[in-house]
């Protein structure tokens, strides 16, 4: 039965980025408490914490508070996102019924990977994967991937944070083996993950870039030790790059549609 229970100070906290989100100018700790009809020091307690976190920032010459880049940059990656699989998706379906596998595209947001599109494939065999879910980098060829094409600096981090965890006995579970895998996949283009998550589970990816030769996701196929064989890796691995290619083609087009869009219009 679902809960109705709520939090009174995450509420007041969201009500306070609403409030400044609708206010030009920002807004101060007394307009805040009178706004939400709480007392000042309450909001003045709610607003350092949103500070601290980098939600919201105050302004040196008014005092008044604002949002920060920071939320303006949570929306922008969701709309990014968004936009990206929609634009993926009829490229995904086409590999997914070449392929006959499960397809995923999946972006590198912290310290993980995050499915933002996945198309089942037309066989029987299903897989716990949805759509914002989730991942590690370090054993899965999404992760992979979106590792090894990344920048150094990035790279670097990633790999001396990351914790390793073992989920089966082929899991790379050191910086130094994972550091090989990566130069392996940057030389021959594509991830694999070899039972590295899940036991008789295979996966491949490949990079996808944007028109600007930027990376912005990794786009894979998924199945078993059965569908998956070593024989066919190469053939699965042209129709990836393919889908991947089709859907940097079809992101340029939206951004000349877009381009276009507003000189229509005048």
């Amino acid at each position: 039965m679902p809960t109705t229970t709520t939090v009174p100070s995450v509420e007041r906290a969201l009500q306070i980025l609403e409030v400044l989100d609708a206010s030009r100018r920002g807004m101060n700790i007394a307009e805040l408490g009178r706004k939400l009809d709480i007392p000042r020091s309450t909001a003045h307690v709610l607003v350092l914490t949103l500070e601290r976190c980098g939600y919201v920032t105050k302004s040196a010459s008014s005092r008044n508070y604002m949002l920060s880049m920071k939320v303006f940059n949570l929306g922008r990656e969701m709309v990014q996102n968004q936009k990206l699989s929609e634009i993926a998706l009829e490229p995904m379906k086409w590999l997914s019924a070449q392929a006959r596998l499960t397809s995923h595209l999946a972006v590198l947001e912290n310290d993980q990977a995050v499915y933002v599109q996945k198309v089942e494939g037309p066989g029987f065999i299903r897989f716990d994967t949805t759509v914002g879910k989730r991942t590690n980098l370090h054993c899965t060829s999404v992760g992979k991937v979106l590792l090894a094409y990344c920048q150094e600096v990035h790279r670097k981090e990633f790999l001396s944070k990351m914790t390793y965890a073992r989920y089966t006995r082929k899991t790379i579970t050191t910086a130094a083996a994972l550091r090989v895998e990566l130069a392996k996949t940057a030389e021959r283009g594509y991830a694999i993950d070899d039972e590295e998550e899940e036991l008789e589970v295979r996966c491949l990816a490949v990079p996808v870039f944007n028109p600007r030769g930027e990376l912005v996701a990794a786009l894979s196929v998924t199945g078993t030790l059965g569908t998956i064989v070593d024989q066919s890796i190469p053939p699965i691995v042209s129709l990836l790059q393919r889908a991947s290619a089709r859907i940097c083609n079809y992101a340029e087009a939206r951004e000349e549609h877009e381009r276009m869009e507003p000189e229509t219009k005048a």
